[in-house]
């Protein structure tokens, strides 16, 4: 039997608002008995840094209406009956389609998406007010089997000092699972595509640095026992979890803004839906000053342009991309015709 619907007050720009959480009691996540009023409650008391990091931008919500166990999917724009509150902007997408996607203006938003089972959000690096020039450069430090959290650890302190070389400061979150993300604030002067070169030039020096530790191989079967620098997260309407998300994982497991110094010794899995919260009551957001400085991606272009003239091309785009200038063959290595003898 379904449980009442409760009303749970939320705060807002001009008043509290009050949001109807539909099933409150209905869990979304088995092991720890999480239920979406939960959930909804867990958007409240991060509200600050939670629209720091992922208001004011394009978002795409995760949505998994029988919980984590069940199938989930996307939803970009307002659906039919959405709040008054409930804010769009019209962004182009990759196949030239123009649509209209949801923004975060308030925290009442999330709490909205929450009674709609989102768990996962996913921001775009750039903002609603110019949505295609990135405000963020960032890299997915992606483990891969044999490698995990440590390894990725180790790969973010030498990426820091790279991208600190190329004029950039560099922040960083766990993913909420096994890997790292490391951000940089930067200046709009550029599209996406500038800046997915840019990550690229990144993660090029960084796997001169540690060619036995990380790689750029697109290709899994290439990657082997290292940590894969995923740029291609770096292009228009590819996201990852914003920072304050919850993960669709078990352990509801948070992706959570981290400092420098705390990295080497913690454990990716003690931040959670339920432990997040204390965390910033006694330690504070360790992104309250992320994009208070803006860098510039000149160097790392002037690095692109550099690998570009030693005979390093493009790298492969995602498969549901159309074909980009430059890009080598979407074939597998191992599939790839050989010419003949």
């Amino acid at each position: 039997m379904a449980s009442p619907r409760v009303t749970l007050t939320v705060p807002g720009p001009d008043g509290d608002r009050e949001i109807g959480v539909s099933n409150p009691d209905r869990v979304l996540w088995p092991e720890l008995g999480i239920t979406k009023r939960e959930l909804a409650e867990y958007f409240v008391a991060v509200a600050e840094p939670f629209l720091a990091a992922n208001g004011d931008r394009p978002v795409s919500l995760e949505r998994f209406p029988d919980g984590i166990g069940g199938e989930s999917f996307f939803s970009k724009n307002p659906p039919k009956g959405a709040p008054s509150f409930v804010e769009a902007v019209t962004v182009t997408y990759n196949s030239g389609r123009r649509h209209p996607q949801l923004v975060l203006t308030e925290i009442a938003t999330a709490v909205w998406a929450a009674q709609m089972n989102t768990i996962v959000f996913h921001p775009w690096a750039s903002l609603a007010s110019d949505p295609d020039h990135p405000v963020e450069l960032r890299i997915d430090l992606d483990p891969q089997p044999g490698t995990g959290f440590a390894e990725a650890v180790v790969a973010a302190h030498e990426l820091r000092t790279v991208l600190r070389e190329a004029g950039l400061e560099a922040w960083a979150k766990t993913s909420g699972n096994r890997g790292l993300h490391v951000f940089c604030p930067i200046e709009p002067t550029h599209e996406f595509l500038d800046v997915r070169h840019a990550v690229i030039a990144a993660a090029r020096e960084l796997e001169r640095r540690m060619p036995d530790a990380v790689t750029t191989h697109w290709w899994k079967e290439e990657r082997g026992e290292r940590i894969f620098v995923d740029f291609n997260q770096a292009n228009r309407d590819r996201t990852m979890a914003g920072a304050y998300s919850p993960r669709a994982l078990p352990a509801a497991t948070v992706s959570t803004p981290v400092t420098w110094d705390e990295l080497d010794a913690m454990d990716p899995a003690a931040f959670t839906v339920r432990s997040v919260p204390e965390r910033l009551a006694s330690v504070g957001d360790p992104w309250k000053d992320f994009g208070a400085a803006r860098g510039r991606i000149d160097t790392l272009l002037d690095w692109w342009q550099r690998d570009l003239d030693a005979g390093l091309g493009e790298l492969p785009f995602p498969p549901e991309f159309p074909k980009m200038p430059g890009e080598p063959p979407r074939v597998q290595p191992s599939r790839a015709k050989t010419p003949m003898d």
